[in-house]
């Protein structure tokens, strides 16, 4: 399987991406600058975290007019797994490939420390890896991780089994029930805060990120295996 490593300027997670696939995983990886316009030759496309272009205007706002992002439409309306993670969620929703939007911490700080999170679904193609309200350890990072949506969305993200994961308690950053990652209606593009790349060795503190990548690669292969 053959991932891209979409860098914006001000990305600065890209290297644990890389590292997490190339490194743990043995997949092919490559970075991808934002003026790209094509991906057609990878089967799935990773957002990292940071600060892409010093978070002006909205964090994620000025990144999604970057030429990648209508490949990244293109990919995700292919079906193509897209994850993004921290920044990339926020990317992510100002995209529209995620409804929603990330606010301000509830304390007006930038927080950055191990959370657990509960998985409350794993039937998506992210989380196989997982036991259903498993507790996992994940570092987060970020100044504007706090979800938010309307009602309607709400529910609809309920009716749909949409919210991925959520904090096991009470959500560090003011997150709407707790929410710490979402997927879209058809189940292939994924956002969350927290940063599972930053947990793919115990040598870092935790592996217990590496099952959501191994998700993914485990779900491409069954599925054109299949086709083949």
């Amino acid at each position: 399987m053959k991932f891209a490593v979409i860098v914006f300027p001000g990305s600065n997670c890209d290297l644990d991406m890389y590292h997490a696939i190339k490194d743990e995983l043995g997949e092919e990886v490559e970075y991808v600058w934002h003026d790209a316009k094509d991906l057609s030759e990878f089967d799935g496309i990773l957002l990292p975290g940071g600060f892409s272009y010093g978070d002006y205007l909205r964090c994620g706002a000025m990144a999604n007019q970057s030429n990648v992002m209508s490949e990244v439409v293109k990919a995700a309306e292919a079906g193509k797994p897209i994850l993004g993670i921290c920044n990339g969620f926020q990317v992510l929703t100002e995209a529209g490939l995620l409804p929603g939007a990330l606010l301000r911490n509830k304390n007006l700080k930038f927080m950055c420390r191990t959370v657990e999170l509960k998985v409350v679904n794993n039937a998506t193609q992210f989380t196989t890896g997982y036991e259903k309200d498993e507790i996992i350890q994940i570092p987060i990072a970020h100044g504007e991780g706090n979800y938010y949506c309307d009602d309607e969305t709400l529910t609809r993200l309920k009716e749909n089994n949409q919210i991925v994961f959520k904090y096991a308690s009470e959500g560090p950053n003011g997150s709407i029930e707790d929410i710490a990652g979402i997927v879209n209606e058809k189940g292939n593009v994924l956002g969350m805060m927290p940063h599972p790349e930053r947990a793919v060795h115990d040598l870092i503190g935790g592996s217990d990120g590496l099952a959501l990548f191994k998700s993914i690669v485990k779900q491409w292969r069954e599925t054109h295996v299949s086709h083949a």
